[in-house]
């Protein structure tokens, strides 16, 4: 069985010191190299990215087989577990689920079926649907079209909402000069963003959260230049994006008349230029190491229409569900609202996210690694940088985070002292104080990792 098989690509040699970082050991570097020599920057994995800066006292995550390790005692760890889960910060009844990666056996559940609220470990699933539908070198293609007919060129949204200023400059230098080969010197602009069905507002509305679901936007849409977190978003992110466009246009050369106007690309019209984003691999990493609500919603989207759904927000539920059931994971008691995890409609079972954790350490399933090279770092990156302060857990934990009003979820990996490797998820609902339901739930984490269990 597959999740008997994951600890192959998973296990942690206990107490190991690298400057490398708490990473998998290179496993991902044939895709690294399938990238363009001129995308290398923007291609390094965010696990490459943080490694860079850890100190040396990170663990390295090294691609050894936990199995000659020490078992863990299923009592042992119930007996670590219970006090911890039972504190008064987790509300009445939170569920949850403990895994040997060795081996795939189950050593703990809680109501591990039961759907809840997931919030933003939902995210773990997303990932793992995403790689599945799509492979880990999938990029995100925003192009330049020439409408003859109209004489305008025409930018057509791809779905990235990485895309940057500097990208479209690039985009438009590189369109400009093919219409200068052609002896076109002057043109329209319009934009089109027909990849999916309708822009979309979530149903949390646009805020500092999530900006305005459409195939075109810059950088999120975030107007204060920021790269990560909540930021204030532009009212129309295409409009906008379109915009500096046509101005980049313009410094290209190019005489643009008029505002640019939406409208749809013909067909057959002619390919300008392409900008494509980095690797799907990468952009999950980057999702999952800052919870990223907008990449979430593009990365499910374009899940959605490699499925052959509409890329909405129903279509985004039947393309997740679809993508995991052919992992083989387990469903029962799981509804896709969002691919954030904004939407508290949405339910996910610990049993979901530690299997599809397991899926990613499968050795024969290395499409799927940036779920767990993805993963936050205790007390080192993402959101858990600021987290597990003298924490037994730090460096030896790696968690997606989820936080909702009420509602506090971590789904993750942890290391025991011998080095035998453990997926988790704990989701507890009708929290009151949610500072105290995080560290509650970084206690439980940390206990994995400090406890020999045998």
């Amino acid at each position: 069985m597959a999740t008997g098989a994951a600890a192959a690509g998973l296990a942690v040699a206990a107490g190991a010191v690298s400057v490398a970082g708490p990473w998998d050991g290179g496993l991902r570097t044939a895709e690294r190299e399938q990238a363009a020599a001129a995308d290398a920057e923007r291609d390094r994995t965010e696990a490459e990215r943080v490694a860079d800066t850890l100190p040396v006292a990170a663990p390295v995550l090294a691609p050894v087989d936990g199995a000659g390790a020490p078992a863990v005692s299923p009592d042992a760890l119930a007996a670590t577990l219970a006090p911890l889960l039972e504190s008064a910060a987790l509300g009445p009844e939170p569920a949850g689920a403990v895994i040997d990666l060795s081996t795939g056996e189950p050593l703990w559940t809680r109501e591990e079926r039961s759907g809840r609220t997931p919030a933003s470990t939902v995210k773990v699933a997303v990932a793992a649907a995403a790689l599945h539908a799509l492979g880990p070198d999938h990029r995100l293609a925003t192009t330049a079209v020439w409408d003859e007919e109209e004489e305008r060129v025409v930018l057509v949204g791809g779905g990235d909402p990485t895309l940057s200023d500097e990208d479209l400059r690039a985009l438009a230098r590189e369109a400009a000069a093919e219409l200068a080969g052609r002896e076109i010197r002057t043109a329209r602009v319009a934009y089109d963003l027909s990849l999916y069905p309708r822009e979309q507002l979530h149903p949390i509305g646009v805020n500092d959260n999530i900006a305005l679901i459409t195939p075109l936007q810059v950088n999120e849409g975030r107007t204060d230049g920021s790269a990560h977190g909540p930021a204030p978003r532009a009212d129309d992110p295409a409009a906008e994006a379109a915009g500096a466009f046509a101005a980049h246009l313009a410094g290209a050369g190019l005489r643009v008349e008029d505002r640019p106007r939406r409208a749809d690309a013909p067909e057959d019209a002619d390919r300008l230029a392409t900008q494509r984003s980095a690797p799907m691999s990468t952009l999950v990493e980057d999702m999952l190491t800052y919870s990223d609500n907008d990449l979430a919603e593009a990365i499910g989207r374009a899940t959605a229409l490699a499925s052959g759904e509409e890329a909405d927000f129903r279509g985004v539920g039947r393309a997740l569900t679809g993508q995991l059931r052919e992992l083989g994971l387990p469903l029962d008691g799981v509804r896709f609202a969002d691919a954030s995890g904004l939407d508290r409609q949405g339910r996910t079972t610990a049993a979901l996210l530690t299997r599809a954790l397991a899926a990613a350490a499968d050795p024969a399933r290395p499409e799927l690694r940036a779920v767990l090279t993805g993963l936050p770092v205790a007390g080192f990156s993402g959101t858990l940088a600021d987290r597990y302060e003298d924490s037994a857990g730090t460096g030896l934990v790696r968690a997606k985070t989820g936080t909702l009003t009420g509602v506090n979820t971590l789904a993750g990996t942890a290391v025991t002292p011998d080095g035998r490797p453990l997926a988790f998820a704990f989701l507890a609902s009708d929290t009151s104080d949610g500072t105290a339901a995080a560290r509650a739930l970084d206690d439980a984490a940390s206990a994995l990792a400090a406890c020999a269990c045998r």
